[in-house]
């Protein structure tokens, strides 16, 4: 397990996402396999997402999200000092996405991928931040983003009601004075067979042993966080988890005391979109006005892995 206290204040200046236009509900998923609406949405919380065309790429989703994101942070793509993008669903195996959309953007910022799955969004925001304590970098652009529907198999009612395509971003800036971002990264000692995919597919899940790992760490992670920080839920604005599955987030809510609205919950519109998950409810937090300038707000991942991780970051 490794955490870090930076000391140098980092914050979220922009948001941004994108999902692609084309909607699958639950209803449509049952026309082609063993499954029904109810049955979807009793037990993910899932009721539709969004798939990409296939001539869609992923990177094509990042640019969209990245360019919303630089607009509200009030950069250009030539401000950019870094490009930084979680993903599991590479546009090909080199050059990494990130060139792809340094390039699609017009910037010419160093950019890089990082691969930690569902978790990948906060390991991403760790890593770009501690590497902006050096003072080697000032803006930063953090995209989360997937394209799951060209891994999954989709007679597989295990796991082709669970995942949806998009894209999130934020723009991190160094202010001094911020609150000190926080990370927390951790992984299981096994658990690796446990959620898996070549690199073209398709994703495998035994999906009773991620479901308790998701209750279980999600609880714990919180937890850590909070007495590391010494800090009370009343100090946080907001949890913004990873959307696997709605009854995790319930369970770690009711075993924490803690509210249900206490923590931003969009799985029913999008699903599961991996690394494109955290950021995707963010900027929908940021829009719907559930989080303000000066809000402190905790980011909370988990998957494959198994990988957890948890950040928490000031919103300017």
């Amino acid at each position: 397990m490794q955490s870090a206290l930076n000391l140098n204040g980092v914050t979220i200046t922009g948001t941004g996402f994108y999902v692609p236009t084309s909607l699958l509900t639950n209803l449509e998923l049952a026309a082609s396999l063993d499954t029904s609406d109810e049955w979807i949405s009793q037990r993910t919380g899932i009721r539709q997402r969004y798939i990409a065309e296939a001539s869609t790429d992923t990177s094509d989703l990042a640019v969209v999200a990245a360019t919303q994101a630089l607009s509200r942070a009030q950069l250009s793509p030539e401000d950019v000092d870094l490009i930084v993008v979680a993903t599991s669903t590479p546009d090909y195996a080199f050059p990494s996405t990130a060139m792809l959309v340094k390039q699609k953007l017009g910037s010419r910022a160093p950019a890089f991928d990082l691969s930690a799955a569902c978790s990948g969004f906060v390991y991403a925001l760790s890593v770009s931040s501690d590497m902006m304590k050096s003072g080697a970098y000032h803006n930063v652009l953090v995209i989360g983003a997937d394209k799951f529907s060209k891994i999954i198999d989709w007679q597989d009612r295990n796991t082709a009601v669970l995942f949806g395509d998009g894209a999130g971003a934020v723009v991190l800036q160094s202010r001094p004075g911020a609150f000190p971002c926080f990370s927390l990264l951790g992984s299981e000692e096994g658990g690796v067979e446990a959620l898996t995919s070549p690199v073209t597919g398709p994703i495998t899940m035994q999906g009773r042993e991620v479901f308790k790992f998701g209750v279980r760490i999600v609880e714990s992670m919180l937890t850590k966080a909070l007495e590391t920080l010494k800090l009370s839920i009343d100090d946080i604005a907001l949890i913004i988890p990873h959307q696997a599955n709605i009854r995790i987030i319930e369970s770690a809510a009711g075993k924490m005391n803690i509210p249900l609205d206490k923590f931003f919950v969009n799985i029913e519109n999008y699903g599961n979109t991996s690394a494109a998950s955290i950021p995707i409810a963010l900027a929908e937090a940021m829009e719907q006005q559930r989080v303000h300038a000066g809000d402190i707000v905790m980011l909370v991942g988990f998957g494959a892995g198994l990988a957890w991780g948890v950040q928490v970051i000031q919103i300017a």
